[in-house]
């Protein structure tokens, strides 16, 4: 493995989703645009052999147990995206209670017990918990590469604003992967 990717995880937020909510439309139809970024990020995970850490909504279910939630989100319109990026027994999956990756999960404990302190963000909602969990990242010191291509929010100028606050508040490479 390339040294400078020793210290890296990889973290998707959000991409078990069943969109079935107000908007849910616009981001699903977001969320498929930057499908083939989201594939090509975690074939390179596995390629380098980068940790994988799915970090979700719980969805009521509240058992880190992503076939459970899988099963609960599966539906038609989803469908590409759950067959194409679920997790496999190898990556790690966390519950979240609330918007932050970090908020009440035993995320940062997990990055430290791996030794990471570089992450390489992606999922949805750009502007709402992908942006959340940065702020929470950069507080506690992390390393941030959050690939403009990567994340997707309902609104485009909301994604926009997101990135622009990634990059000039919390110092994150937004680079497209």
């Amino acid at each position: 493995m390339d040294s400078s990717l020793n210290r890296t995880a990889v973290l998707f937020v959000d991409i078990m989703n069943d969109f079935n909510f107000n908007g849910g439309d616009k981001l699903l139809a977001n969320t498929k645009e930057i499908l083939p970024h989201l594939i090509s990020l975690r074939t390179f995970a596995i390629e380098n052999l980068l940790p994988i850490i799915y970090v979700n909504d719980h969805y009521g279910i509240w058992q880190a147990n992503f076939q459970k939630i899988i099963d609960h989100c599966y539906n038609d319109q989803n469908k590409e995206i759950i067959t194409s990026m679920q997790p496999s027994n190898h990556d790690f999956f966390l519950i979240k209670p609330q918007h932050s990756a970090f908020f009440q999960t035993p995320l940062q404990s997990l990055l430290s017990e791996l030794g990471k302190d570089h992450l390489i963000m992606a999922g949805i909602a750009g502007d709402i918990c992908i942006l959340f969990t940065a702020k929470d990242a950069y507080m506690y010191g992390y390393h941030m590469h959050i690939p403009k291509n990567c994340i997707a929010s309902e609104e485009k100028d909301s994604n926009d604003y997101a990135l622009y606050l990634f990059h000039s508040v919390m110092k994150a490479d937004i680079k497209p992967i």
